[in-house]
């Protein structure tokens, strides 16, 4: 079972159908009352307040189910009035109006189960967008076989969502088997993950199994991945390609079934393009990929962080802990945590072990943390030491100041080539001067994308403006071609259209076609183009999901970010 889902009873049509449906999807389904008792339930998952939202009895029962039973809550809206400030004050996970959609229902619903699930099995800790993006990232690609690539800085904590993955996936019953490739030689790493035979080399006195055969019908995890050396990238393509592999010393192929992880810190594209990483191995590890994010750009997590370990921390060493006061934690949400998630910890539980037994002060927290800029001093470069009499320098090694030049100038290299490609395809959208101000049309659900013909707006000398910025942009375009000069300025045309002019040219009545006009922001288009594909479909959420090309949980967020329920 997928565990049991709380209805409470204020609308019995709407608890009814949405029983059914989650009883179909193999949950356990109870139907309570606001004052019943909720702690004798066995298993709970997700309580759904299908009304009576305004009601003190909602905040008691709401106010339970996240205290007390730790489990997300649903709310169901009989009109739009307040439902977002009622949202905000119940904490609900989601809010939805009656009448609703018993599918949208269970897919929210299955998809916030999962993830609680996730962090419950390994630990992961975090509310934010960012993480909530990842962590259902995660879901979503458990069940299948395809292999994954998890990057991120160092210690946001790859591993923990390996391991993840692994729980949920079928093959969760067997067994799980990291290795950290940088860890090892080059030598020792393809006798461990590989196996050896008997005599394969010194002090081989028997065969033994590698990793990847004790790891049979499980998952195996690389971390490090960019460290592995050239030829074990080759052995390890043979894996991925062929399902089989030699090992160290043998000559009988053995044949495995294993999921394989990677993860790494490091920006593979960039070792492909230095050749230091096989390109063929790169594009068969990234077939899934999953990008954690730094602790600075999930501050709002660090308190939860915090919390958690604390009580991970308190339990293990036996130590009572207070508390951190306001300010301390202030502090910590705002240090850039090069270590990430890692570096909090330690230092949580440094505070938790030499705590005197009170409250946190700022002055509690370490100087490194307090007060980051002043411990960011420049390094001096280290210069090489002379030579020694007699010593002759070894042959084919660059000296480390010169290889460090050299991958930078390669990685500025694969920048510039990049860049050339974007802005070829910017050029190619823009044809002509008198496209300039037209309406760049965008098809939801399709990847057609033009500029529409308009005639230009404002009087002869604005055309006529407009036609000599076009000509100097075009110039500049040629000198940076030829690496003089800046990128051209498409925005300076110096032209104000009046509104009464601009829908004129612009169709803003034409069906399914989002408008672009002149000082429209990023935000603006994505409106339009949600709201849109919501009329094209006549409000159905899923498919509008599909035509866009995102996920029904971003589609969900950014309609209540631009207030367009009830549209199609």
């Amino acid at each position: 079972m997928n565990g049991t889902v709380l209805i409470t009873t204020h609308s019995l049509e709407t608890a009814g159908v949405l029983r059914q449906r989650l009883q179909d999807a193999a949950y356990d389904v109870a139907l309570v009352t606001v004052v019943e008792d909720l702690d004798s339930v066995e298993d709970p998952v997700l309580l759904i307040l299908t009304g009576g939202l305004h009601t003190p009895a909602a905040r008691v029962l709401s106010a339970h189910a996240h205290g007390e039973l730790q489990i997300p809550v649903f709310g169901v809206f009989e009109d739009t009035g307040e439902w977002r400030r009622i949202s905000r004050e119940l904490a609900l996970a989601d809010a939805f109006v009656a009448p609703i959609d018993p599918d949208s229902v269970l897919l929210l619903a299955r998809r916030l189960i999962e993830r609680k699930r996730l962090q419950k099995l390994t630990g992961i800790v975090g509310e934010t967008d960012l993480m909530r993006e990842a962590l259902e990232r995660v879901v979503q690609i458990a069940p299948v076989d395809s292999t994954v690539l998890i990057t991120g800085e160092s210690g946001t904590g790859k591993e923990l969502v390996a391991r993840g993955i692994h729980g949920l996936s079928p093959r969760r019953h067997k067994p799980f088997i990291a290795v950290n490739v940088a860890a090892l030689s080059e030598t020792l790493l393809e006798s461990e993950i590989f196996g050896h035979e008997k005599g394969a080399f010194t002090g081989a006195i028997d065969s033994r199994k590698g990793l990847f055969e004790l790891a049979q019908a499980g998952t195996i995890f690389l971390d490090e991945i960019g460290e592995m050396p050239l030829q074990t990238q080759t052995k390890l393509l043979r894996v991925l390609e062929q399902r089989e592999f030699l090992r160290v010393g043998g000559e009988k192929p053995i044949r495995v079934d294993v999921r394989i992880i990677t993860a790494t810190n490091q920006d593979l594209r960039r070792l492909v393009a230095v050749g230091e990483f096989r390109r063929d191995l790169y594009y068969r590890l990234n077939v899934l990929h999953i990008e954690l994010p730094p602790l600075r750009d999930r501050r709002e997590d660090i308190p939860l962080l915090v919390e958690a370990f604390i009580e991970e921390v308190g339990a293990r060493h036996d130590r009572p802990f207070v508390g951190i006061s306001p300010e301390a934690m202030s502090i910590l949400q705002s240090h850039d945590w090069p270590g990430n998630v890692r570096e909090l910890r330690n230092l949580v539980e440094s505070m938790v072990v030499l705590a005197p037994g009170g409250e946190i002060k700022p002055d509690d927290i370490p100087d490194e943390v307090r007060f980051p800029r002043s411990s960011r001093a420049l390094l001096p470069a280290p210069l090489p030491a002379p030579p020694q009499p007699g010593a002759t320098l070894q042959q084919g090694v660059l000296r480390p100041e010169l290889e460090f030049i050299f991958r930078t100038l390669v990685e500025m290299r694969v920048d510039m080539d990049e860049l050339r490609k974007e802005f070829e395809t910017y050029r190619e959208q823009l044809r002509g001067p008198a496209e300039i101000l037209g309406p760049v049309r965008i098809r939801p659900g399709g990847a057609e994308l033009h500029v529409a013909p308009a005639p230009l707006l404002g009087d002869a000398a604005d055309r006529a403006r407009v036609v000599e910025r076009w000509e100097q942009s075009e110039r500049r375009v040629g000198d940076l071609e030829e690496g003089r000069g800046e990128p051209a300025s498409w925005s300076s045309t110096g032209i104000e259209p009046s509104e009464e002019s601009t829908a004129q040219h612009l169709d803003v009545g034409t069906e399914g076609v989002v408008v672009f006009r002149p000082g429209m922001t990023m935000d603006d288009l994505e409106r339009e183009a949600i709201s849109a594909a919501l009329e094209r479909v006549s409000g159905n959420r899923r498919k509008a999901a599909e035509m866009l090309g995102i996920g029904e949980r971003t589609l969900y967020r950014k309609i209540k970010k631009f207030e367009l329920e009830g549209r199609g």
